[in-house]
Formats: C-alpha cells, structure tokens, sequence
C-alpha cells in the first residue's frame, strides 16, 4: 500500500459539505461567493493511509466506547522524537478533544477567577476568547514589529507579569498568525521570565509540523526545570487537516500539575476521545510523513509564488517574514486605509474571505492573514482579485 492522495494540485469542491471554511458565509455576514482563504484547515485531501483506516473503521459498523493502548502512544511518541527531537513518556500524555479545550482547562486548573493571564497580540483569537470566558483577567504584552519581523518585548512582558500579579502565559509556538518560529534563545529568555515569578506556560504547539527556516524548539524540554512549569499542547489537527475529528495530544511531565489538570478536564463531563478520531489519529503518526513533506513542500513553493506575486503587482503590501505555519500575514498598513475600509474592500470588492487582523488583537490592525494550503490555482484567482483592487 502507497501514499495516494499526493496530488495537491488537485480543486476539491468543498460546498455543501458542512464545511466551516465554503458553506457558513452567510451566517458570518460574507456573500456566498467569496472565495475562502480564512480559517486554517487544508484544502487538500488527507492521506489515503488515514482515509483508509476510517473506512475499514466504518465498514466494521460498531461504535462503542473507545480507548487506547500502546499501539497509539508508540507511533506519536516515535513521531515527536523523530520530528523533533523530543523524548516523551506515556503518563504525560492527556488527550482532550482539541487544543482551545485544553487551553480552558489549564487556565480552570492553574489560575483563580480574576488572575492575570498574559498572551502576546498579534495571536490566534481564541487565546483572549477563552482567558476573558473564563473571568480571568486578560493581560497583553503585544511583540515588537519591526521592518520584516516581530520580536518578543521581553522587558514590557516582565512588567506586565509583575504589575497586574500573572500565573499562566499561553505561548504560541510557532506562532500563529505572524509565522515566526521561535528560536532557542528566545524560547529561553522568556522561559527563565516566567520560571523566575513562578509563571506557569501553556505552550500551543499545535503547528510544530510546519517549522520551515529553523527546526521547531518544544518549549519544555529546553530545560529540566521547565518540566514543573509547563505543558505542551499538540494535535494531528492541523499537519494532517483532521480538524473535524477533533483530537489533541496534551503533555504534562509534572505528576501534580497533570493530576489538576485532568480533574478540570472530567468536570465537563468529558471521558474519552471519538473512535474514528484516535484511529485517524494513530494512522497519521504511523504512515503520513510522506504526505505531510509533500504538503510542505507544496506550501513552500505556494508561499514563493505570493511572495513574487507581491513584488512584481502588488509592492505596497508587504508579506511580512515568513518561517512556519501555513498561514501568511499581509501588512496592507502603507495603502492608508482604515481596518473598517480594508476590510470592506476586500470582502465587498474583492470577493474574498480572509482573517482581519484585528481579531488577532488591535497590533493586527491594518494586516490580513491568509491560508496557503490550498491548490495553486485557488490561491492564483485569491491573489487576481486583490491585484484587481489594489494594483496602482
């Protein structure tokens, strides 16, 4: 049995499929016909290794209560030291339904209502979602951008920590929308910021897979003692496009903090994992590296095309740095348009769906974020339609 499903190139007509990205436009406000390029889920068939696990799962026809044994711990844990250099054991591991979800039940088990949380904007909208729905107080040190690049600001997130007394960061690594993959250094820097005021870390790392300029840096394990003070959250999700089957790998080396943890994660009355998710699961860890580098090689060169696109038709929108994740982030800041303008232009006269920047936090303001995970001939029409409007 071969890799099949390699042909990227290939347009899947997603519509009518129950598809968050194609079929829910106008429930979000978006004409109907816009072209979506917005939320970050592939636009590429999974690998035939998974698809055909589910269907022998589903040709068997019996969907009982489900769980795991060794046989799916060793093929992730072998995943991770492979990919990334990262030795796990299998008591760390909790399995919740997706990373949002584990990121709430850290901030239930390590933080009082009304305890500071820090997160740095621009960054995935669901961080301050889940801080603020959760009556914890929100606490932004936004990074620092410069010509290219965002760098952590390291002496605003220590102050923060200090005055409005934080206990939990969520770290996004890599770091989505802006792309950047932190390196060591940087990782540690901020790592010993927190370890020094006894700062726990949820580090979401949900995008390791798609670390292109530098290998990715698992943030517990730069050091022993970030072992107490912190938990790493991965997930199939987004390197295998299984979002819908909603499935993420939690790690918590610590007995204790794992232990508190769990406790917040049964109190939703959750217990165990979708079959056809852990089934998914274990097949892509076991047989999907060949398709995942053939996805990545494919995003690689469909970021090189944007890149040259720009330059060439559309100069005054600058493609900010770009080290991982599939998503890119457009400045659109040098056209002198309000978000509200920019945003109405692109939806209105464009015809396309894309991520405001300012969801991500008001530093987003005046950027877009887009997802390249998609046939070359989708993200050609995408990128005809802004030149359309915004070409001189």
């Amino acid at each position: 049995m071969g890799e099949k499903n390699l042909d990227f190139d290939r347009v899947i007509d997603r519509r009518n499929t129950r598809s968050l990205k194609y079929d829910f436009a106008r429930e979000r406000g978006i004409p109907e016909e816009n072209l979506p390029l917005w939320v970050a889920d592939m636009d590429f068939r999974v690998s035939s290794y998974i698809q055909e696990a589910l269907e022998r799962l589903v040709s068997y026809g019996i969907f009982g209560y489900s769980e795991v044994k060794e046989h799916y711990f060793e093929p992730l844990r072998a995943w991770l030291e492979n990919r990334h250099g990262w030795r796990t054991e299998r008591e760390w591991l909790v399995k919740t339904p997706g990373v949002v979800f584990a990121l709430a039940a850290a901030i239930r088990a390590f933080t009082k209502e009304g305890e500071g949380v820090i997160i740095q904007q621009p960054v995935y909208y669901p961080f301050a979602n889940v801080v603020k729905n959760n009556h914890r107080k929100l606490v932004i040190s936004n990074l620092l951008l410069g010509e290219k690049d965002y760098e952590m600001d390291y002496a605003d997130f220590e102050e923060k920590i200090l005055k409005e007394q934080v206990k939990l960061f969520i770290l996004c690594n890599p770091h989505n929308p802006i792309g950047k993959v932190w390196n060591k250094e940087q990782l540690e820097k901020i790592g010993d910021i927190c370890l020094k005021h006894g700062v726990f870390v949820v580090s979401d790392e949900i995008h390791a897979d798609f670390a292109f300029k530098r290998p990715h840096t698992v943030f517990t394990q730069i050091k022993e003692e970030y072992k107490q003070m912190s938990m790493v959250c991965t997930s199939p999700s987004k390197s295998f496009n299984l979002a819908g089957l909603q499935i993420s790998n939690i790690f918590i080396p610590d007995k204790k903090r794992r232990s508190d943890f769990r406790a917040q994660v049964y109190a939703t009355g959750y217990d165990e994992i979708s079959l056809p998710a852990l089934v998914a699961c274990e097949a892509a860890y076991r047989h999907g590296e060949e398709w995942l580098d053939g996805v990545c090689a494919y995003i690689r060169e469909n970021e090189a095309y944007v890149r040259a696109f720009l330059q060439d038709r559309l100069p005054r929108v600058r493609l900010m740095d770009w080290e991982g994740t599939y998503l890119i982030w457009l400045d659109f800041r040098s056209l002198g348009l309000s978000d509200k303008e920019l945003n109405r232009k692109i939806i209105h006269e464009a015809g396309l769906w894309l991520d405001g920047g300012s969801m991500f936090g008001k530093a987003g303001e005046g950027f877009q974020r887009i997802n390249i995970a998609c046939p070359r001939k989708t993200l050609e029409e995408a990128m005809e339609r802004l030149a359309a409007v915004f070409a001189e």
